[in-house]
């Protein structure tokens, strides 16, 4: 048996989720999601990049030799891009406040300064190759960055954005939940 695996979506659907602050988080990485989750539908092929940075101070001796590294900061990100024009990603991008209308009707998109409200965000990603889900749970997540958005004939239009994971009451930035699937749902992503 390997643990190698490809990260794919759970769903085709989509694979990140967003809901407001204060929703019930999952505790594990197969129940269901609480309703308020909403996805944001198809990532590019780029997938979810999650990046940790770990800040550290060196401490030196009187002779210039290290004698102590310390940890002076942790923070982590994520980071992906959009391929679907929904409401929900807009909104990720613009703010609640920002966007009108529904998938199904007229949107209307207002660009403005990103809002500093946090969302819950939880990425379903199937591990192809093991059979396994693995669940990211982002208890409080802002966005820290936005990507320039191209519309040419040559590529779909993405929307890039990067999602700071600011750490809750506890210290935790992300809780990550790895489970074996059933074979059914193995297949689902494909």
């Amino acid at each position: 048996m390997s643990n190698v695996a490809i990260g794919k979506p759970k769903k085709v659907s989509g694979v990140v989720y967003v809901a407001p602050k204060g929703t019930t988080l999952p505790t594990d990485a197969t129940a269901a999601l609480d309703p308020a989750f909403v996805t944001l539908g198809m990532l590019s092929d780029d997938g979810i990049e999650n990046e940790p940075s770990i800040d550290t101070t060196d401490v030196t001796e009187m002779g210039g030799t290290n004698a102590l590294t310390v940890v002076s900061g942790y923070s982590e990100t994520l980071a992906f891009t959009m391929i679907e024009t929904t409401a929900q990603g807009l909104k990720l991008l613009y703010g609640d406040n920002s966007v009108t209308g529904t998938d199904s009707t007229t949107l209307t998109a207002k660009h403005t300064q990103p809002d500093s409200t946090g969302k819950v965000v939880v990425c379903e990603i199937l591990m192809a190759g093991w059979n396994h889900v693995k669940r990211l749970v982002v208890p409080d997540a802002t966005v820290s960055d936005r990507d320039s958005i191209t519309y040419a004939a040559s590529d779909a239009v993405g929307y890039g954005v990067t999602l700071a994971c600011n750490a809750d009451a506890d210290g935790v930035t992300m809780t990550e939940y790895v489970a074996p699937i059933a074979s059914s749902t193995a297949s689902a992503g494909k």
